[in-house]
């Protein structure tokens, strides 16, 4: 899952980046709203974390634009301003949910795993092909009932892949998704990763047939 993160206080963005980091989470950070509301029209993030008071864009002028193109993809507001009229007010700027400062880590994580099962349309916890399984609580992958061992990012990487299963995604679809954009990405670093994969799903099952398929000049398919 891929986050973007609005926050101006640059202690309180880093420890919540590490934290949701440790959870397996892609997490984009920006400091200021105008950089925060152009970051949120690009395509790929889950969910949006976002400050109310923020340096050239506050966070209820951010969600109202948001909203008014049309996306729905699900926010999450922080505010250090908790009267019932703030609340209202952030609420009704077309946020999903509110968290007032200060919060615990655990809280916050909590509500962002809610927010992601109920986006624009309803997430699956499940995501299967063939006999392909992952879970995106769980964090387990099976093939015919047998465990594989993924790194974080070749489990975000088939996280991506099984969530446009049977459609080709382009390399910059999922290089968009999988790493964050300050990411340093070599030209074949996705191919080297998308070789790893291959490995553990295809290869180490001969007796199934492959699923991970190439679309020479487009991009990759599974399924």
């Amino acid at each position: 899952m891929k986050i973007l993160l609005i926050e101006d206080e640059h202690k309180i963005a880093n420890a919540i980046k590490i934290g949701l980091q440790q959870e397996n989470f892609i997490v984009d950070v920006c400091y200021d709203g105008t950089t925060g509301f152009d970051m949120s029209s690009e395509d790929g993030y889950d969910v949006i974390i976002l400050d109310r008071l923020l340096p050239g864009m506050d966070g209820v002028e951010i969600c109202k634009r948001i909203r008014k193109n049309n996306n729905h993809i699900p926010i999450l507001m922080l505010t250090a301003k908790g009267q019932i009229a703030d609340r209202v007010e952030g609420l009704n700027s077309g946020a999903d949910d509110y968290l007032t400062k200060p919060f615990s880590f655990e809280e916050l994580l909590a509500r962002v795993k809610a927010l992601s099962r109920r986006p624009q349309e309803i997430a699956q916890t499940t995501l299967s092909v063939d006999s392909l399984t992952l879970n995106t609580e769980t964090f387990e992958v099976t093939r015919g009932g047998k465990q594989i061992k993924l790194s974080a990012k070749e489990f975000a990487l088939l996280e991506y892949l099984l969530k446009n299963s049977g459609k080709i995604v382009t390399k910059n679809q999922i290089i968009s998704h999988v790493w964050s954009y300050d990411a340093n990405i070599l030209p074949n670093t996705l191919e080297v990763f998308i070789g790893y994969l291959r490995t553990k799903i295809d290869r180490n099952f001969p007796k199934e047939k492959p699923l991970l398929k190439t679309a020479r000049g487009f991009g990759y398919r599974i399924g």
